[in-house]
């Protein structure tokens, strides 16, 4: 036989289930392809032993499927060791069949010890369930877990390794718990008055099946370390932008190159309306006048009278006396809507005036 098989063989002859020195669930319904969190509390004095899962109904023939001393996380199997808690937890995923399962803490030159749990997979629901195995609460407040379930049986809320409250009310290390039904199918537990010590793994029992559930207690943030978390993030996009900026343009540091733009071109866009508003306004009055001037000097046009004057001698008359008279005549034709720079011969109106000598 090899060394682990005889101390395997060895250990089962002196290993009693239900060892006070490591505590876990025992029976756990989960659904098919799902994953599942298994806490194992231990004692004081294994604080520092190697503590790892064994797969299998019997303890002489479990096999080792993952080790504190080698925490390698596979696609199936984690382990990690809270040692302040005294709890290690391994973590078991894509189940599909119904397994036995070891937590066990070695023993050096001795037998090894732990407890024997078996997850039983379901392919609808599962018979004990619960939303979220990780819950967070704050200091001072309360905190309120709803367990689902399909089985009959009484109801318990139990911290690993200390104590149950197996009534609708009670106590777990001071702080009130309180256990109620909250619909069909549905009860609720309620931890009231949270403090910092009320961290750590927890199990709910319905019959023959139990749920565990981790539990986290902080400080509750408040609206200064809200408001001071997002000024940082606000902050750090500033600084990560600015960066950017300066590589693209080439300036380095805090250069005001880039607030100067900003403010530049939108000054250059107003400049630019006022001149094109001064030059259409400047346009507009400029044809106005002229249109003015226009319509004026037709007007005055029209009122304008021209006569042109010919002279012709009458030789009857020059006969009849030595004593020149001249007369005229002269008849006025009104020129109707025609510009003196644009008139032509045609457009003349001419007069005759007619000399004559007066017989004496």
């Amino acid at each position: 036989m090899s060394d682990i098989t005889c101390k395997t063989y060895f250990t089962f002859s002196l290993f009693l289930p239900g060892s006070e020195s490591v505590k876990t669930i025992t029976k756990v319904s989960v659904k098919m392809g799902a994953s599942v969190s298994i806490p194992c509390s231990y004692d004081l004095k294994y604080k520092d032993h190697v503590k790892y899962l064994c797969k299998g109904f019997y303890w002489n023939s479990c096999s080792y499927e993952v080790r504190t001393d080698s925490p390698r996380e596979t696609g199936k199997y984690s382990i990690s060791d809270d040692k302040t808690q005294r709890i290690y937890t391994v973590t078991i995923k894509q189940l599909t069949a119904d397994t036995y399962y070891w937590c066990i803490v070695e023993i050096n030159n001795g037998a090894d010890d732990g407890q024997l749990f078996q997850l039983s997979v379901t392919k609808g629901k599962p018979i004990l369930w619960v939303a979220d195995q990780n819950v967070t609460g704050y200091i001072g407040d309360n905190i309120n877990i709803n367990f689902y379930y399909a089985t009959s049986g009484g109801i318990q809320w139990c911290k690993l390794g200390r104590t149950c409250v197996t009534q609708e009310t009670g106590k777990i290390d001071g702080t009130a718990v309180t256990i109620n039904k909250a619909a069909d199918n549905v009860f609720s537990v309620t931890m009231s008055g949270l403090k910092q010590k009320d961290s750590g793994w927890y199990y709910c029992v319905r019959g023959d099946f139990q749920m565990p559930v981790h539990l986290t207690v902080t400080v509750k943030p408040t609206a200064a370390t809200t408001t001071v978390a997002a000024t940082t993030t606000i902050a750090a996009t500033t600084t990560v932008t600015g960066a950017r900026d300066n590589t693209t343009t080439g300036h380095k540091g805090n250069s005001p190159f880039p607030a100067l733009m900003s403010l530049a071109i939108p000054l250059s866009v107003l400049i630019f309306i006022v001149i094109a508003a001064l030059s259409i306004l400047f346009v507009l009055r400029r044809t106005k006048r002229v249109r003015i001037k226009d319509s004026t000097a037709s007007k005055n046009e029209g009122d304008l009278t021209y006569s042109e004057v010919s002279f012709k001698k009458n030789k009857a008359a020059q006969a009849a006396s030595d004593t020149d008279m001249t007369y005229s005549s002269v008849v006025p034709v009104k020129k109707q809507n025609v510009r003196m720079s644009e008139g032509k011969d045609e457009d003349v109106t001419y007069s005759t005036i007619i000399h004559h000598k007066q017989k004496v």
